[in-house]
Parts: C-alpha cells; structure tokens; sequence
C-alpha cells in the first residue's frame, strides 16, 4: 500500500492529475479514492502515513483481559465467544474484536471423517505408496473407480447452506420451511464406477436382496463389470477398483476378477478405510444426490428415476477430474504419513 502510495504523489510531484495517475497505475475506478485520499494528505501532512485517527482509546481489551482470553481458548478452543463475554462481563461485540483483531483467531467447523487407528494409518501410507509405485506405469484413464450407496426418497437437505428468504419465519410456507423425516423411510441400494473415459448404468439392488459374493458376482460383476473393455475402454486393458467390503474381498469375489477381467486392485493393494480417496465417495456421489435427491420422492420407483436422469447429466469433466484427483490424494496420503488429507 504504501509503495503505490508512493507512486501516486511521485506523479503528483511532476504534475499529473488525478485522472492521469489513475491511468498510468492502472488503477480500477473502484479504488480511485486511494488517489483523491493520499493526494489530500500529502498535501496536508506533506507525507503519505496515516494521520491520528479520533476517538476514545480501548478501555476493555486490556492485557489481563487477552491473557485469560488466551488461557481459556487454549483450554477449549470450541469455547462460544457469547458465552466468554458473559463470564468476563465484557460485550459480545468487545469479545469478537478480541479475538479477531487482536489475537488474530479465525473460526473453523469441525469435521466428519472416518476412524483411522494407528494400525489403519500405517496400511494407508505403505499401500498408498504402493498404488502410486503401481501407476507409474499404468495409465490413470484406464482405471475404473465403484462404489455402492444407499439412497433414500427423502429430501436431502445441506443445513449450513440452505437457506431462504423471508420477511418473518412465519411468513414462510410449510412446504419451504420444514424438511420433513420419517422413521425408515424407503431407500434403494445403488452400485456405479466411473472412469476418465465413461462412466457404467446404474445398477439398483433388489429390495431384500443382501450383497454377498454371490450377488455382488450375479448382479454387477458378471453383467457390467465383464465387457467393460468392450462398452468403455474400446477393446484396451483395464484396472478396476472396489473398496474393502466383505463382498468385494472375499475368495470368491477375488478369483472371479483374475479369472474375468484384465486387471484389478487387490484386497492387500487397496488402503483401508480410504473413501477420501475414491473418486465416487469423495465426489461423484454428492453430486448424484444434491440433484436427484433435491426434493423428496413419493416412491422408490419415482427415486430410480431421478437417479438415472441426474447420473447420466453429470458432466464428463466432471468425473475425468475426480478421477485425476486420485493421484494427487494418494500423494497427500504419503505427505501426511497414512492420516487424513481432508
């Protein structure tokens, strides 16, 4: 700030008008008051420091006050500021000021993730390195990623970020204000990978149908998983990716895909309890269900429907990107020793 300054009265000096400074600075019309502003102090002061601002000095903000202010957020930094300022007797508004422009301190949320024992964290970093020793010589476009989820034909709602607007809460309609839940509400199990290059249909697991190697064989891997070189990958080689399930790693699951298919991630290769690394949990699925679960479906049936509609609008880039994240997520895996990168 102060070099730019500098510049605007180095060219008030030798003569050139506001209009003249603002151009050759290439300063936006948003900021030419900085002009106007450090013109009029310079001819004041003669300098382009700040001048003494007015007003009363702190008299709340004192050190003491910082101090038990840093002890207590050292203690518990989920401590409420509102609270704070009512046991220090101090207004809310004195306790934000605190902590923002004196201390410095931003706010945070606090995270979901998934449990990762010291046990876990040593397999995440030794097969994360593996996995990325392995795809030095095999092509990341020609891997395929899939997952199962559980959709359920109510609304899904984001309550940080969904809002509305209203005059009142009771100007509000019922239908906009509530998200409404029942106890066990009727879901559809749902299985999909994707590749850089396309992505499988969606495959819907019968209701009451329970996913053991056998079905898992009979419903996704003998029917889509099997022509996959032929329907996505034009007669070349590929590498397909599952998560750690009973039903992806058991015997039989794992000799029908050496016997079936060009290649697979096996069970001792894939990181346990890793969805922050496969592209379906970490990304592809949040977009299926922001858009097809937008609002609540009035069947199963009604559900499907959604979910195949949303699925095939997704974009491509989009998924060519999730699945380029992988590389780079495996990489963070390493950084942060087998612990979380999100």
């Amino acid at each position: 700030m102060n070099q730019e300054r500098a510049a605007i009265i180095e060219l008030f000096s030798n003569g050139k008008c506001p209009g003249e400074i603002l151009k050759l600075l290439h300063i936006p019309k948003s900021r030419r008051k900085i002009v106007y502003r450090t013109i009029q102090r310079y001819n004041k002061t003669g300098g382009i420091k700040d001048m003494p601002r007015s007003g009363r000095p702190k008299s709340v903000t004192t050190p003491r006050l910082k101090k038990v202010v840093i002890d207590r957020i050292r203690r518990n930094p989920r401590r409420s500021l509102r609270k704070m300022a009512s046991e220090l007797k101090v207004s809310h508004g004195s306790m934000q000021n605190l902590v923002k422009n004196d201390l410095h301190l931003k706010s945070f949320k606090r995270r979901t993730v998934h449990f990762l024992s010291e046990k876990i964290v040593k397999k995440r970093l030794a097969r994360s390195k593996g996995m990325l020793t392995r795809l030095a010589t095999q092509p990341l476009q020609n891997i395929i990623f899939s997952d199962e989820k559980l959709f359920t034909i109510e609304e899904v709602t984001n309550k940080q970020n969904d809002r509305i607007l209203a005059h009142t809460p009771l100007s509000i309609t019922e239908k906009h204000l509530y998200v409404k839940r029942t106890q066990k509400p009727q879901s559809v199990m749902v299985w999909a990978g994707i590749s850089a290059k396309g992505r499988t249909p969606l495959v819907f697991v019968p209701v009451g149908i329970k996913i053991n190697s056998s079905t898992h064989q009979k419903l996704i891997l003998q029917p889509v998983v099997k022509d996959l070189s032929k329907t996505m990958f034009n007669k070349e080689p590929f590498l397909f990716q599952q998560d750690g399930a009973p039903a992806h790693t058991s015997n039989i699951s794992q000799n029908w895909l050496r016997e079936n298919i060009p290649g697979f991630i096996t069970k001792e290769e894939w990181p346990p309890s890793s969805p922050d690394l496969n592209p379906m949990d970490f990304s592809i699925w949040s977009i299926l269900e922001k858009n097809a679960c937008a609002k609540s479906h009035s069947s199963v049936e009604a559900l499907k429907k959604s979910l195949h509609r949303e699925w095939e609008k997704i974009p491509q880039d989009n998924l060519r990107a999730a699945v380029e994240a992988f590389l780079q997520r495996l990489k963070r895996v390493v950084e942060k020793k087998g612990g979380y990168i999100e």
